[in-house]
C-alpha cells in the first residue's frame, strides 16, 4: 500500500463523524422552525393583520351602507384623518375634549398608582408577624378578575343603593342628597378610583421584587453615615429601583391611555362626558355611528400618539441613564 493510499484512508475514516454529524443536521433543519411557527401565526393572527387591517380601514368611507361588503368602500385617502383633526367641527372638538380627560386621568391614576404601590412595598419590605397577611390582601385587586372587580365598584357607587352613599350618608350622616357617582362630573372621580384599585397593586408587586434585590447593607451603612429614611429613598431606593422604574411607568401609561373595560363595563354603553375616556370614546365613533372608517382613523392617530410618546420616554430616560 502507498503511502498517498493511506492518507486518503485515514483522512476519510476521520471524517466520517464530521459527515454524519452535518447530515443530522441537514436533517432535522426544520425543526427549529417548526417550533417557531405557531408564535408566528398567532403573532400574525392577533396583532399583525388586524393592525393592518385597521390601517387600510382609516383610508375608507367604511359607513354601514358598506358594512356588508366593506371591500367595495370608495377609498378617500386621508379625508378620516382631517375630520378627527379638525378641531373646529364636532368630531374633532369631541375628540380633542376626550384626549385632554384622558390626559388627566392617566396621570393621576399612574401617579397615584405608583405612590401608593411604592409606599406599600417600602412598609412591607422588613419582616413583621402578619406581613404574608397584608401582601396577600394587597395583590387581590390585581388577582381578581377585571369584571369582577369593577361590577362591584359599580354596585357600591349606586346613588341609593351602594354602600359608598350608604356610609356617607346613612352610617356617617353627612349633609345634603346623596349624589351620582356615575353620571355626571363625579363620574371622572369615579373611574379614577376604580382604575387606580385595579392598578397599584401591579406596581406594588414590581417594586416589591425590585426592594428585595437591594442588599440591606447599603442601607446599614448611610444610617451609620446619619441618612435618615427619607434620604435613603431618595439617594439609595431610587436611584437603584430605576431599571424597573423605567419599565414600569411606561407599562402602566400604556395600560392607562388604552383602558377600554374599566369604563366600558363601569358606565355600560355610553360613558357620561366626565368619563370620556379616548378608548371609549373611539368605540363609540365606530359602533354608534356605525362609521368604521372615522374610528379607524382615530385608532391609527392613538396608536401614532402612544409610539411617539413612548419613544420620546425611552430616549429621554436612557440619556439620563448615560449621563449618570
Amino acid at each position: 500500500m502507498s503511502a498517498s493510499t493511506a492518507v486518503k484512508k485515514s483522512g476519510a475514516a476521520a471524517g466520517a463523524p464530521g459527515g454524519k454529524a452535518r447530515k443530522a443536521r441537514r436533517k432535522g433543519w426544520w425543526l427549529p422552525y417548526a417550533l417557531l411557527a405557531p408564535a408566528v401565526i398567532f403573532e400574525l393572527v392577533i396583532h399583525v393583520i388586524p393592525m393592518v387591517t385597521g390601517i387600510w380601514m382609516s383610508f375608507l368611507k367604511l359607513t354601514k351602507m358598506f358594512i356588508a361588503n366593506w371591500g367595495n368602500a370608495p377609498f378617500i385617502g386621508l379625508k378620516n384623518y382631517a375630520v378627527a383633526l379638525d378641531f373646529n367641527s364636532a368630531v374633532g372638538m369631541g375628540l380633542l375634549k376626550s384626549f385632554g380627560i384622558t390626559v388627566a386621568f392617566t396621570i393621576i391614576v399612574v401617579g397615584l398608582s405608583w405612590g401608593f404601590g411604592m409606599a406599600a412595598a417600602i412598609a412591607l419590605q422588613k419582616a413583621f408577624r402578619g406581613r404574608a397577611v397584608f401582601r396577600t390582601l394587597f395583590l387581590i385587586p390585581y388577582a381578581l378578575p377585571m369584571y369582577a372587580g369593577v361590577i362591584a365598584w359599580k354596585f357600591m357607587l349606586q346613588k341609593d343603593s351602594g354602600a359608598l352613599n350608604h356610609l356617607l350618608f346613612d352610617n356617617l350622616g353627612l349633609p345634603g342628597d346623596k349624589p351620582f357617582w356615575l353620571i355626571g362630573d363625579n363620574a371622572f372621580a369615579a373611574v379614577v378610583v376604580v382604575a387606580i384599585w385595579r392598578l397599584w397593586p401591579f406596581a406594588f408587586l414590581m417594586l416589591m421584587a425590585g426592594l428585595q434585590s437591594i442588599p440591606t447593607d447599603v442601607y446599614e451603612a448611610s444610617a451609620v453615615d446619619g441618612a435618615k429614611p427619607l434620604r435613603q429613598w431618595w439617594a439609595i431606593t431610587l436611584p437603584m429601583l430605576r431599571p424597573i422604574n423605567m419599565v414600569l411607568v411606561l407599562v402602566m401609561f400604556l395600560w392607562t391611555f388604552n383602558d377600554f373595560n374599566t369604563p366600558f363595563v363601569l358606565f355600560g354603553g355610553s360613558q357620561p362626558p366626565a368619563g370620556d375616556l379616548i378608548s371609549f370614546h373611539i368605540y363609540n365613533a365606530s359602533f354608534l355611528t356605525w362609521n368604521f372608517g372615522s374610528g379607524a382613523a382615530m385608532s391609527v392617530l392613538l396608536l401614532l400618539f402612544l409610539l411617539v410618546v413612548s419613544g420620546i420616554y425611552l430616549l429621554f430616560m436612557n440619556r439620563r441613564k448615560d449621563n449618570a
